[in-house]
C-alpha cells in the first residue's frame, strides 16, 4: 500500500495562511512543507513550481471573496442593502478573507498580473455596491461616489490609526455607512 499524499488543497491552504500571515515572499514551498509536517517532494506531485501554486491560491481566493460570497447573498436576500451589508461583513470583518484581501493588495503594488486580478475582483465587488444603491438612487454620478466612498472605508479602515472621540470605530463606521447606504441622504 503507498504512502498517502498531502492533498493538493492543503498546500494551496498553507499558501493562502502563510500570504496572510507574512505577504508573498512567505509562500516559500519548504517553509509549507515545514508548516504542514510533509517533505516538499510531494508538492511537485501537483504543482510545476510556485508559480503555479500562487495562481491556484489566487483562484482560491478570487472563488471564496467574489463567486462564493455574492452566491450566499443572492441566496440569503432579495434586499439590495441587506446583501451589500452581509458582502461586507463575509470579506471584511473575518478572521479568514480579510487578511488573505489585504496581502493581496499589498502583492499587487509589485506584481502587474496580480494588479490585473485585484482589479477584477474588485470591479465585481464595486457592481454589487452600485447595484444596491441604484436601488435607491437615480443619480449615475452619485451612485458611483457613493460606491467609491463605501468601498474605500471598507478597505481604508484597516489602515487608518486615527482615533475617534466619545466614540467607538465600530460606531463611527457603522454611522459613515448609514450616511453612504441610505436612501434619505
Amino acid at each position: 500500500m503507498g504512502a498517502l499524499r498531502t492533498p493538493r488543497e492543503k498546500w494551496v491552504e498553507a499558501g493562502l495562511r502563510a500570504l496572510a500571515a507574512g505577504g508573498v515572499d512567505a509562500v516559500r514551498v519548504e517553509a509549507l512543507a515545514k508548516a504542514l509536517g510533509v517533505t516538499k517532494g510531494g508538492f511537485y506531485g501537483y504543482f510545476a513550481d510556485r508559480g503555479e501554486l500562487l495562481t491556484e491560491m489566487l483562484d482560491t481566493w478570487e472563488r471564496e471573496s467574489v463567486d462564493d460570497v455574492i452566491a450566499r447573498v443572492e441566496r440569503e436576500s432579495d434586499d439590495p442593502m441587506d446583501r451589500v451589508r452581509l458582502a461586507g461583513r463575509l470579506t471584511f470583518s473575518g478572521d479568514r478573507l480579510l487578511p488573505i484581501d489585504l496581502a493581496v493588495r499589498d502583492w499587487a503594488r509589485r506584481d502587474h498580473q496580480v494588479a490585473e486580478r485585484l482589479r477584477r475582483v474588485d470591479n465585481r465587488r464595486m457592481g454589487l455596491l452600485r447595484d444596491a444603491i441604484s436601488a435607491f438612487c437615480a443619480d449615475p454620478e452619485e451612485v458611483e461616489a457613493r460606491s467609491l466612498l463605501a468601498f474605500c472605508m471598507a478597505i481604508g479602515s484597516h489602515f487608518l490609526a486615527a482615533d475617534h472621540p466619545a466614540h467607538t470605530r465600530d460606531q463611527v463606521k457603522a454611522r459613515a455607512a448609514a450616511l453612504l447606504l441610505s436612501p434619505d441622504r
